[in-house]
């Protein structure tokens, strides 16, 4: 639980009224702190409440650069067993999934439900996120139109632009600042690709979503940041597969923070 508004209520309460103050803006900010604490809790999404709208929205990524292919077919199959549905969940996913890759498909409404069952949980948004990225992948370096609804939903889930490039580089994928800008994996086509694998893994700045030219304290704020958000102990009752994402995600970070900090030579 989170007590940033039970320190704040308190420092103002300090200035205002020294001692008194501290200690009546520090009850009021713990009653604020408890009330935001109660409402993530009980944000947790209905089980199962998200196979329409994000197996729809599979569906239209891949149909976004003109053609289904089997590649993408198969992620939503895998998908659809890993995540282990019932014969009548099952048959909603692969019915959205061909609602979804209908022409001219808009995506908005998807998104929109997407956004509404994660709600406030960010560490809800990471799984999404990350399952849709596996369909944009699928065939490798993605188009602009795939990328488009990734960079929309990410969006809608308030997930910014760094935060969606460190997800892309766990997956050895790094930004193309190049003339056609994308993202590109590994390759040397299409402008300057920086450096993001090793034999080590993914380049672990671009992990934790921060420039090499920073101090080791902001290491170490970003790190605590992003741990906390991807930690699978805090997801609910999530689907196996989403919380095994969620597992992978933090073995990432971790081991990104543990190759900065051997670099730095910090503890």
């Amino acid at each position: 639980m989170s007590f940033s508004y039970t320190l704040w209520f308190a420092f103002f309460g300090l200035i205002i009224g020294h001692l008194p103050g501290a200690i009546t803006g520090g009850i009021i900010g713990f009653i604020f702190d408890n009330l935001r604490h109660t409402q993530r809790k009980h944000a947790i999404p209905e089980a199962g409440g998200f196979v329409g709208p994000l197996f729809t929205l599979l569906g239209a990524v891949a149909k976004s650069d003109g053609r289904v292919s089997e590649a993408e077919i198969a992620v939503a199959e895998r998908l659809m067993s890993r995540m282990n549905l019932d014969a009548e969940l099952r048959k909603q996913a692969a019915a959205s999934f061909n609602a979804g890759k209908q022409p001219e498909f808009d995506v908005t409404s998807t998104i929109t439900a997407l956004r509404n069952w994660v709600g406030l949980r960010r560490d809800h948004a990471f799984p999404v996120l990350d399952v849709v990225i596996e369909t944009v992948l699928s065939e490798g370096n993605p188009p602009p139109e795939k990328m488009a609804i990734l960079r929309q939903l990410a969006f809608a889930l308030r997930i910014s632009d760094m935060e969606l490039m460190a997800l892309m580089a766990m997956k050895g994928y790094a930004w193309n600042a190049g003339s056609q800008r994308g993202y590109s994996r590994g390759s040397n086509g299409g402008g300057y690709v920086p450096p993001q694998r090793s034999a080590q893994g993914p380049d672990p700045y671009a992990v934790l979503g921060i420039d090499r030219s920073v101090d080791d304290r902001a290491v170490k704020r970003a790190y605590r940041k992003l741990i906390s958000e991807h930690h699978p102990d805090r997801l609910g009752d999530l689907p196996e597969d989403m919380r095994k994402r969620a597992e992978s995600r933090a073995s990432e970070i971790n081991a990104a923070y543990d190759r900065i900090k051997e670099q730095r030579g910090f503890k």
